[in-house]
């Protein structure tokens, strides 16, 4: 009789989808619990998709999607254009998912507030306000193409 692993292999494709549904919530500043709670799942399974050690079936990806205000694909982007095309079904912990680098600002969780609080200004105008202030700051230089 064979013996059910204790500790599987996860798979790279369930860790970058579930890093890309971590990646969205954060985003979008939902909770683990809220997330589990309108899928009507545990937060500890969340962590688990989102760590790759459970696979999510179609219909809750497409939920997850739902919820999260994505489209599907969100949660594929990214992946090595071989995966998508064959090999991933004969050897599925072959290929590598490269994870965004520590110095990578769009991974770090205050990039993520600033994005989600950015686009819950009211008006188009604060935004451009926040924005040339931000470039002031940063000793950017204006690209022109703003509204006055």
């Amino acid at each position: 009789m064979a013996m059910k692993k204790s500790n599987p292999e996860k798979n790279t494709v369930d860790m970058h989808i579930g890093k890309r549904i971590q990646l969205r919530r954060n985003m979008i500043g939902l909770s683990q619990k809220d997330l589990g709670e309108k899928c009507g799942v545990t937060f500890q399974q969340i962590q688990k998709y989102e760590s790759g050690a459970n696979r999510i079936v179609a219909s809750r990806l497409f939920q997850i999607g739902m919820i999260l205000e994505t489209p599907v694909s969100f949660f594929f982007s990214g992946l090595p254009r071989q995966i998508a095309t064959g090999d991933v079904v004969q050897n599925p912990r072959r290929y590598k998912v490269s994870s965004p680098a520590d110095n990578d600002p769009l991974s770090r969780n205050e990039t993520l507030q600033l994005i989600n609080l950015y686009w819950k200004l009211p008006s188009d105008d604060l935004r451009r306000s926040v924005m040339r202030l931000l470039m002031h700051l940063s000793g950017e230089k204006s690209d022109g193409g703003e509204k006055k």
